[in-house]
C-alpha cells in the first residue's frame, strides 16, 4: 500500500476499540487494523469494497 493516506473508520471512537483505516490505490483498496498499523494491510478490488459498502450501508 505503500505510502498512501490512510483514513480511520467514521465509527472510531477516541477511546480505542475496534478500528479499521482504508486508503484508496488505483484499482484497490487497502485495509488494516488502526490499532496496530504495523502489520499488513489486506487489498480488496475496489469494485468488491464498493459492494460490501454499499451492502453495509443498508
Amino acid at each position: 500500500m505503500g505510502e498512501r493516506p490512510w483514513r480511520k473508520s467514521s465509527y472510531s471512537g477516541g477511546a480505542g476499540g475496534e478500528c479499521v483505516e482504508v486508503a484508496d490505490c488505483a484499482y484497490a483498496v487497502g485495509v488494516r487494523d488502526s490499532k496496530d498499523t504495523s502489520r499488513p494491510a489486506i487489498s480488496v478490488a475496489a469494485a468488491a469494497w464498493a459492494a460490501f459498502v454499499g451492502f453495509a450501508a443498508r
